[in-house]
């Protein structure tokens, strides 16, 4: 998304469009709010050559320029995923929240977390729901997620596995102006990547509604 290009999103319920050109994309990484869970799994990662964060949680600022709701995304490699994340945007002081997929380069991963997260588009859907000026005023925990690859379950949980959005906008800091939060996400069902090519996410909130996408990563002609 670069400038003069914002990001159309819909406001589900009310009708409203948003033109979302946010000053910062931010992913938040290891934000699971079992510190021991989140310590063995860096452990785990590490002795695969995954480099450890140098905090807990992880911030990566990336270019809103990666942000799309396009249904195809070009990656330039066979070795990425995606996974299911609740996303924050604030847009004009409010806060709204999307689904969205932190699409990553796993065989970069290795070497540098940051690049590899930035070598991938970030899709999310195009339909929001608005949680307020406050987003605490979401009922964060009963909030459920899961997501699909290539028509396999791949996630499924709650965020109450994951730290609430006061949590890490305290620890983020302050940011000025309209941004977009990657929230983190939950651990995978059969406990390995899958390199997949159709991704399917969802968030249910407690009484509706249920946010969707669902795109294709496809690899990029060389």
């Amino acid at each position: 998304m670069s400038a003069g290009q914002p990001l159309t999103l819909h406001v589900v319920g009310t009708g409203e469009r948003l033109e979302l050109s946010p000053r910062r994309l931010v992913i938040a990484g290891y934000t699971g709010r079992d510190e021991a869970s989140v310590e063995a799994h860096i452990s785990e990662l590490a002795a695969i050559g995954v480099p450890r964060p140098a905090t807990v949680p992880a911030f990566y600022d990336l270019d809103p320029a990666l942000l799309t709701t396009a249904a195809v995304v070009e990656v330039a490699s066979e070795s990425t995923s995606g996974e299911v994340e609740p996303v924050l945007l604030r847009h004009g002081g409010r806060y709204f929240l999307a689904v969205g997929s932190d699409h990553t380069d796993r065989d970069l991963e290795r070497s540098d977390i940051g690049a590899s997260k930035a070598a991938c588009p970030k899709p999310i859907g195009n339909l929001v729901t608005e949680i307020g000026a406050d987003p605490a005023a979401l009922d964060w925990d009963n909030v459920r997620a899961d997501s699909s690859v290539d028509g396999w379950p791949y996630q499924k949980g709650t965020l109450s596995e994951l730290r609430r959005p006061a949590d890490l906008l305290g620890r983020l800091g302050a940011v000025e102006g309209d941004f977009v939060l990657f929230c983190g996400t939950f651990g995978l069902l059969g406990g390995e990547f899958v390199h997949g090519t159709y991704w399917r996410l969802h968030l249910e909130l407690p009484g509706g509604p249920t946010l969707t996408h669902a795109y294709e990563s496809k690899q990029r002609s060389v």
